[in-house]
């Protein structure tokens, strides 16, 4: 049999066809536009993910036996605000997961409800990415909208509506909007009367293996596929990442260098740090994680190639990348504010420490350091649980650099294991899709079965040695410029 897997990103949406044992068949990606209608917003048109799934399916499947089709299912930006009117309409366009709008949501969810109290409704504290702030935000700012909401939906959550008809979510993608008691798994009763809404307007709550429905019939006659295709719940993008890179059970670590940049940590047990730096969210193997995100990670390094010296060739500008671990230069990698560890919706990037003689090179390099660095701040935290990692896997399109593989194996001091397949949400997705469908009996056994580890970057002990030097003065750089209005 065969399972897509939907891998809806901010900048595309990528789709996979998998086979029951693992080889991807094939790989479409659409792309579609991402506004800023205001400095600090990032929205998108949900239509317009629906419409390049709907293509890239047609795409996807085109030289297939598509009797052979099984399953799809997920793996979705978090935290996005899509909202529906009683007529199933789009009301607004989706306030995505790298918007900072919400900065007074935020600081009055944290300080006049209290992050202590939030902790305990969701096990988690606010973050202006993170869904419920938005809907504040739009109840306070567009109340006749607010008005007329019928359903609160995640991003891949709209898509699987309307495949399957099914309003539904997974637990790992809804631990993300601050509404859900991520400990017992259910829609938090304080959370949803804090925020002015009811439970009837948020969506029915799976495991990400679950089956919601099947194929609606007109979709499948359009699509040529079987009435019968299975629709299976998926996940938030970094559980799907995780389960594609075999980041399952207990004590397993991910690093993706997407987008977004995130550290995760599976785990059996049900944990939170003292100081919710970390997220404390449900897995999609159905148990818990524990992640550190930064909002800007590859994408730091497409800003810096695309945008400011104005190239494509992203491998020719690491080539001469030599002096790792001595570079006088450093970037903060907060282009659009930052989550973990800092919760500061207004930090922003910088250069710091350029000279008459800084290159070309020694800024691309900071570039590459600073991002490093950004997640090493998040895996501290969990050290200073106890949590002992010696080794990840990494994914995303910054994995792909063997440049950046050996610069986060050494700033972390981690073994860093690179998989065959680094197509990690999708893959994942694909993974979760042949789960439902009784291919595997669990997500576990489908890791072990489909993971396959060719490569480990080892540390290096004198370049972790310069690292850790390197790094005790990255961590002074954020406090001396907190605080700073750009």
């Amino acid at each position: 049999m065969l399972y897509i897997g939907v891998d809806l990103g901010t900048s595309a949406v990528k789709l996979l066809l998998m086979d029951a044992n693992g080889k991807i068949e094939n790989i479409v990606s659409k792309e579609y536009p991402l506004a800023f209608p205001h400095p600090g917003w990032s929205e998108q048109k949900p239509e317009d993910w629906y419409e390049n799934a709907i293509e890239g399916i047609k795409e996807l499947t085109a030289d297939c036996d598509k009797s052979q089709v099984a399953g799809i299912s997920f793996g979705g930006q978090m935290h996005g605000l899509v909202v529906l009117d009683e007529n199933d309409a789009v009301i607004r366009p989706a306030i995505l997961w790298n918007d900072g709008r919400t900065g007074k949501e935020t600081e009055y969810l944290n300080n006049v409800i209290g992050k202590e109290n939030l902790s305990k409704y969701t096990a988690n504290i606010a973050f202006a990415g993170f869904t419920a702030p938005k809907i504040l935000w739009m109840k306070e700012n567009e109340p006749e909208n607010f008005a007329r909401i019928k359903k609160i939906m995640l991003p891949k959550d709209y898509l699987a509506y309307k495949l399957s008809g099914t309003f539904c979510s997974d637990y790992s993608d809804a631990s993300g909007m601050l509404l859900m008691d991520v400990e017992k798994k259910c829609w938090s009763k304080e959370m949803i009367e804090i925020c002015g809404i009811t439970k009837e307007q948020l969506p029915t709550l799976y495991e990400s293996y679950d089956v919601v429905g099947t194929l609606q019939p007109e979709l499948a006659k359009e699509l040529g596929l079987s009435e019968e295709v299975k629709i299976i719940a998926g996940a938030g993008d970094n559980a799907a990442a995780a389960v594609g890179t075999g980041t399952v059970g207990d004590g397993r670590c991910n690093i993706s260098l997407g987008t977004s940049g995130t550290i995760f940590i599976s785990s059996k047990n049900f944990g939170v740090d003292e100081h919710n730096a970390l997220h404390s969210f449900a897995h999609a193997d159905g148990n818990y994680h524990l992640m550190g995100c930064m909002l800007s990670a590859a994408s730091c390094n497409k800003w810096w190639m695309d945008e400011i010296i104005r190239t494509k060739d992203y491998a020719k500008e690491q080539e001469n990348i030599a002096k790792l671990g001595e570079n006088h230069v450093f970037y903060l990698p907060y282009l659009m504010g930052e989550r973990s560890p800092h919760n500061d919706p207004d930090a922003r990037a910088m250069f710091i420490g350029m000279s008459m003689d800084t290159t070309r090179e020694d800024m691309t390099q900071a570039v590459l350091e600073g991002v490093a660095f950004g997640l090493r701040d998040s895996l501290e935290v969990a050290r200073s649980l106890g949590i002992k990692i010696e080794r990840t896997k990494i994914c995303g399109g910054g994995a792909k650099s063997p440049l950046w593989k050996r610069i986060i194996a050494n700033v972390m001091n981690l073994k860093v294991d690179v998989i065959e397949s680094e197509e990690g949400p999708g893959y994942g997705g694909a993974m979760l899709a042949a789960v439902g469908c009784g291919e595997y009996a669990s997500v576990e056994e489908a890791a072990e079965r489909l993971v396959k580890v060719v490569d480990t970057v080892e540390p290096e002990p004198e370049l972790v040695a310069k690292y850790e030097e390197q790094y005790q003065k990255f961590v002074k750089l954020y406090p001396a410029v907190k605080g700073m209005k750009f």
